[in-house]
């Protein structure tokens, strides 16, 4: 039964049943509270961690804490279960369970859910439960066997067979850890062979080039309009925006300065956009560390009090005392040039 039902009333008599709590009326109510994702998208959506309790269970009270946080900072929209999200830790029902809770505690927001999978199967069964819950829209990453463009084209055709051409798909562009190259031609052909792509998660490094080449191509109405968020830890933000990229998509400690160089950038203060990205730029590049990068980045969201516990499901990697003691220097020379880094929310 998905996490949104209510109970289903016993069987009224042999031949007639009585009609369930939970049915599309619930389903359509969840989904005209939360808009579906488009192409005109922008902001910041922050890649939501997964919190743990130590001893692995999802600690939901800081779900509903940092969401709050997240609400509070400006964030436009919210992404769950991403690669810095541990889904490959959680099984099937933690994993609506989840989503759900992230689309119930944030009314307000779109919340994209990352539904990648081995199979089509699994893949359609949580995309097409976070929808009926009220989610935004999905996101999909290749699999790292997939080697050529008709291949890759051909996957992410029979993925939105698989999870419905009416739910809003974003496109995963992250070689970097998926190890599938996608140029600006394979993205147009996708973008044009499935009318659900809205967005792409531009991921790719170094990448500021295609951002250009797909504007272009946009402008010249040689490929339909699509919203493009960044990722990668948020570490060329100041430039991709003055690409053409209409925000960040990325999970880095501080969502709320990449809100404020997103606004910023929008308001035509170009160096007030670069001086707050710069200043972050030192503990932003520490955080993208491969492997480690977590363990940094759940450090800084406890010590900053927007989760409770640095805790990650095992397997994990955690930081030495050498890698803390460097975070809490980088930590207060950023403080002398964004007091966030000194406090505590709330």
């Amino acid at each position: 039964m998905p996490a949104w039902c209510g109970r289903v009333r016993p069987r009224a008599s042999p031949r007639k049943r009585a009609a369930p709590t939970c049915d599309v009326r619930a389903r359509d109510a969840a989904r005209r509270l939360h808009v579906p994702l488009d192409h005109t998208a922008r902001g910041v959506f922050p890649i939501a961690p997964t919190p743990f309790h130590a001893d692995g269970r999802i600690d939901l009270g800081s779900v509903d804490r940092m969401t709050d946080f997240y609400v509070a900072t400006g964030a436009t929209g919210l992404t769950v279960l991403g690669v810095m999200g541990e889904a490959p830790k959680l099984d099937a029902a933690e994993a609506l369970e989840l989503a759900v809770r992230f689309v119930r505690r944030a009314p307000s927001l779109p919340v994209v859910v990352g539904v990648s999978a081995p199979g089509f199967a699994a893949m359609r069964a949580l995309a097409r439960a976070s929808m009926d819950a009220g989610a935004a829209g999905v996101m999909i990453a290749p699999p790292h066997t997939l080697r050529t463009d008709d291949q890759v084209a051909a996957y992410y055709a029979g993925a939105i067979e698989a999870v419905g051409a009416d739910v809003p798909v974003v496109v995963q562009d992250f070689p970097l850890t998926f190890g599938v190259v996608m140029a600006p031609g394979l993205i147009r052909r996708i973008v044009s062979d499935n009318p659900s792509v809205v967005m792409l998660k531009h991921e790719d490094w170094p990448g500021l080039e295609k951002i250009s080449a797909l504007r272009a191509w946009q402008a010249a109405g040689e490929m339909r309009p699509i919203s493009i968020l960044c990722g990668n830890g948020g570490l060329f933000l100041d430039f991709e925006v003055e690409r053409g990229a209409d925000g960040a998509m990325t999970g880095y400690a501080f969502p709320d300065m990449l809100v404020d160089v997103v606004r910023m950038a929008a308001a035509g203060e170009p160096d007030a956009a670069h001086d707050l990205f710069d200043a972050h730029l030192p503990l932003l590049r520490y955080e993208q560390q491969p492997s480690v990068g977590l363990a940094v980045r759940k450090y800084v969201m406890a010590r900053r009090g927007i989760i409770a516990s640095d805790a990650q499901r095992k397997p994990a990697v955690s930081l030495s005392k050498a890698a803390v003691a460097e975070v809490e220097y980088l930590l207060g020379r950023l403080a002398k040039a964004d007091p966030r880094a000194a406090g505590r929310i709330g």
